[in-house]
């Protein structure tokens, strides 16, 4: 698949680290450090600009090292960017750990994964069909 991309960053454009990959990192395209403060958050913005194809969206997502590393992630995970879209990318991070965290320009803050989706037609019925589960939810299946 191809997308066109607008980067006004200056760092490289958005790659897959290994074969198997099914994000990529995005950096932070920032003038200053921000330090985000426990319980901060921070809007983060990129330099990349996209084009979906109608069909697809962007997902935003944190990286594992820095949420388990030093608590810091996407606040609305995923986020998603529509096929529609055509400002700049932009993460919203926000700090759970005690410390403070510095996010320094050109430092990769989050990851971003295509994925194709289906728009719902919506047929309106007075019930639904039984199954075993039910409506059980929220841990009703069980812990093991």
């Amino acid at each position: 698949m191809k997308i066109k991309i607008v980067n006004k960053s200056n760092h490289p454009l958005p790659h897959y680290g290994t074969e198997a990959a099914a994000g990529v990192d995005l950096r932070a395209n920032i003038s200053e450090p921000i330090t985000l403060k426990p319980l901060e958050r921070a809007l983060v913005k990129t330099g990349l600009f996209i084009e979906l194809p109608v069909g697809y969206e962007a997902q935003v997502r944190p990286r594992s090292g820095l949420a388990y590393k030093y608590g810091l992630t996407v606040l609305n995970t995923p986020g998603t960017i529509d096929a529609d879209y055509r400002g700049e990318i932009g993460v919203i991070l926000v700090n759970l750990s005690n410390e403070n965290f510095t996010i320094e320009n050109g430092e990769r803050v989050a990851q971003m994964v295509i994925a194709k989706h289906e728009q719902a037609e919506w047929t309106l019925v007075e019930e639904l069909s039984n199954t075993d589960r039910g409506a059980g939810g929220f841990g009703s299946t069980g812990k093991k």
